[in-house]
């Protein structure tokens, strides 16, 4: 467990929003280089490790990805405060008075918060609503828009969360990021873990995803699995005020089993087989889990599993509660429990199951 807080610690703790993930991307093939038979890296920035199988060379993708939610500095005033312009989907009400970082382009680090007009300035009305992001600013402690470009911050640099990850106690921690970090662990650990895999394992580091999927639909055809997994988080909603009817998942409860998620054509409906063979395989392991059926988002798996002709596709799910926040929650029993449905899921498949899924002629 403390190797796996560790690895998220370090994960969580680099900046990498989308399109800017090279940060992340250094942890990742650290952690991956010495375990693979060939790392790479991509057009589109995805890290891709193989792992090459005992079998017929059928191929199982397992990808998370590496970027984060953020921001975009749009605009500096003549006072030296920064406007943004969001990186995938930051909420408002998750942004006030939070401290961040600023990224340059040259890569300085500076600090800053995000600023909105004190409650003492506000009428009632305004006061209980969520504040819009253009009522919000960014304030470094600069006092001109000369001083903010003397300090190489320009528009186009970006601006994350500035968190530590933390235990809250022994098995709970809180950080930025986990979303998802936490998947990269898993994919990470499991295909460090990897010892009599018959087919041979892509891990793919992916990028862009929180901005439509983008890595994971290029590097599924680069790659051309026959089948895949995407590592991600889900909704924790055990909270006061949500009903138990309603809860997507719950922390410790073990990692989820996707059934399927989003709304319509932005979803996936999960491949049964691929639900089965994890249930079997969890079942067997004695591993706890969860099945899970999100009503918004998705993961990779929903664009992976509509390359070329088809990939059967599922997706393992990490319990996180305040998801696209700075104070993200899980369990690390749940993270470490995935890592062994993951690692059992790749060395039980069979290239002969892996074909049984690709579809038979019909006479």
């Amino acid at each position: 467990m403390d190797e796996v807080f560790n690895y998220l610690k370090k994960l969580s703790e680099a900046t990498g929003t989308s399109g800017r993930e090279h940060n992340v991307r250094g942890v990742v093939v650290e952690l991956v280089k010495e375990y693979a038979d060939k790392v790479w890296l991509d057009s589109l920035g995805n890290i891709i490790a193989l792992k090459r199988g005992k079998g017929d060379g059928s191929k199982l993708m397992l990808a998370a990805h590496m970027d984060e939610i953020g921001l975009f500095i749009s605009h500096i005033e003549e006072n030296g405060f920064l406007r943004v312009q969001p990186i995938g989907g930051i909420q408002e009400r998750a942004l006030a008075y939070q401290r961040v970082s600023i990224i340059t382009r040259d890569g300085r680090v500076y600090r800053g918060v995000i600023g909105l007009k004190p409650p003492h300035a506000v009428k009632p009305e305004e006061a209980r609503q969520i504040p819009e992001l253009r009522e919000l600013f960014v304030d470094i402690g600069a006092t001109s828009k000369d001083e903010v470009k003397g300090m190489g911050i320009d528009v186009g640099d970006i601006v994350v969360f500035d968190r530590d990850v933390i235990r809250l106690n022994t098995t709970r921690v809180t950080g930025k990021a986990f979303d998802d970090r936490v998947g990269l662990v898993v994919a990470i650990k499991a295909f460090q873990l990897l010892e009599k895999n018959e087919v041979d394992v892509y891990l793919v580091a992916t990028v862009q995803e929180e901005v439509g999927l983008k890595g994971a639909r290029t590097a599924a055809f680069s790659i051309n699995p026959h089948v895949a997994l995407a590592l991600d988080v889900t909704v924790a909603n055990d909270l006061p005020g949500t009903p138990p009817h309603e809860w997507c998942t719950s922390l410790g409860k073990g990692p989820a089993i996707k059934i399927a998620d989003g709304r319509g054509a932005s979803g996936i409906i999960v491949h049964k087989e691929i639900v089965d063979k994890l249930v079997e395989v969890a079942k067997q392991l004695g591993i706890p889990y969860q099945l899970e059926l999100l009503p918004g988002g998705t993961t990779d798996a929903s664009v992976i599993q509509l390359n070329r002709e088809g990939v059967p596709a599922g997706t393992v799910s990490i319990p996180t509660r305040y998801l696209h926040s700075s104070v993200e929650v899980l369990d690390l029993n749940d993270v470490v429990n995935a890592v062994k449905l993951v690692n059992g899921f790749t060395e039980t498949i069979s290239s002969e199951w892996v074909k049984s899924l690709r579809g038979a002629e019909l006479k």
